[in-house]
């Protein structure tokens, strides 16, 4: 579902080749959450310790783990001490519950934030390269950074990238398609404060939820596409890579199953609770949007389009059109 997209919408590319190198003294608080991860855990952790910006402080959240993950991560700690690595009590309740948990708690505290899986592998300038384009950004507005990935199997072998997409990025957009995966996300502190002033729990997933939010409060949101990180794929992924034609033939297969419409009413519902803190514009465009999926055919069609809503590409926005007509979204 496509219309027209106005100036203000779109974020413009930085010039990194002019942006001098990042502050050391910037903080960055690495928010990660584990679960039975030992696998792969050790080559991510080594990917944190090498990253060319130092000053980090890496919260790990375990959501019972009963394999070596504990054994793994204290091992870390010990070799790098609690100034540096502090280990946390997940609420048990799912992946997105517990991001949400290490993210809103008052003791972390810090310049910017990053969140990360247990089984990647980051590329060394992962955190300079955010914070180079995060640092431009008023220290009071709310600026969400996220990457493409290069997607990797589980001997570490290249299977391909996740989309380049070329369209504006912003709330509209988000409503209906979350464009990019929580574990190349890096925000400001602003971002923070939004994210803890919405639900803690019970959100579909918290990289989308990031998305929504900053976007809707009139936030900055950049996606980098230049991959920074090596995103492994293997049976126990909580979500898959959005890589490749047959991902999204399967997200189009999704749309006729009803489970993004579950999903966005799920957002919907977290979103009328923080309506307070989205700007008048984007208020009228969730209005349109929730009014647009109550109508019958064919006013539904005609109004899901006067919304405003739309996805990154063609075989999406098709796919959206199709799910508008039978109730999928």
């Amino acid at each position: 579902m496509s219309s027209p997209i106005s100036a203000d919408a779109a974020n413009s590319s930085p010039d990194f080749g002019a942006v001098e190198v990042p502050s050391k003294d910037e903080s960055v608080a690495i928010l990660m959450c584990s679960y039975n991860g030992d696998r792969f855990l050790a080559e991510q952790l080594a990917s944190i310790e090498h990253q060319d910006h130092t000053r980090w402080h890496l919260f790990v959240s375990d959501d019972g783990s009963t394999d070596s993950t504990l054994d793994v991560l204290k091992a870390f700690q010990a070799r790098h001490g609690t100034e540096k690595v502090s280990l946390l009590s997940g609420p048990q309740t799912g992946f997105a519950d517990n991001f949400m948990s290490v993210t809103c708690m008052e003791t972390v505290s810090a310049d910017f934030y990053a969140w990360s899986d247990q089984d990647d592998i980051w590329s060394r300038d992962k955190l300079s390269s955010a914070l180079a384009w995060l640092r431009q950004v008023p220290v009071e507005v709310p600026a969400l950074y996220a990457s493409r990935t290069t997607v990797v199997n589980e001997s570490g072998a290249d299977v391909g990238s996740t989309p380049a997409f070329s369209r504006a990025f912003g709330f509209p957009n988000a409503l209906v398609q979350n464009v990019a995966a929580g574990n190349t996300m890096v925000f400001n502190r602003a971002a923070h404060e939004l994210l803890k002033a919405g639900p803690s729990q019970g959100i579909v997933a918290h990289d989308w939820w990031a998305y929504l939010l900053v976007t809707g409060a009139g936030g900055r949101f950049y996606f980098d596409q230049v991959p920074r990180l090596f995103y492994r794929q293997h049976q126990s992924n909580s979500i898959g890579a959005n890589a490749g034609f047959m991902a999204a033939l399967m997200r189009i297969h999704k749309l006729f199953q009803g489970r993004l419409r579950g999903w966005i009413d799920q957002n919907i519902c977290a979103l009328d609770a923080v309506e307070f803190l989205l700007t008048e514009k984007n208020r009228e465009v969730l209005r349109r949007f929730k009014a647009a999926r109550s109508q019958s055919m064919p006013c539904r069609l005609i109004k899901m389009w006067r919304s405003g809503v739309y996805r990154q590409t063609l075989l999406g926005n098709l796919g959206l059109i199709v799910a508008t007509i039978f109730k999928g979204i």
